[in-house]
């Protein structure tokens, strides 16, 4: 079973491709730094609710869905 830090990092870099952002222009939709996001997305964050919150609103995804396994369809 993954940690729920991997699960969040690969949910991250999975939901930013599919929604076509950059590291840079998701960081800028966020209001976050641009290596923000890389850090998140290698594991290196431990990130706050409130951020969770950010990304999901701009992702149009829910903050849960980004701490869930995703299942192969």
């Amino acid at each position: 079973m993954a940690s729920l830090l991997a699960t969040f990092s690969q949910n991250l870099k999975t939901l930013r491709l599919e929604k076509g952002f950059t590291q840079e222009g998701l960081a800028d939709a966020c209001e976050f730094h641009r290596t923000y996001i890389g850090a998140m997305e290698r594991g290196e964050r431990n990130i706050s609710l409130r951020n969770l919150e950010k990304l999901a609103a701009v992702l149009e995804v829910t903050a849960a869905s980004l701490i869930t396994a995703r299942t192969n369809d």
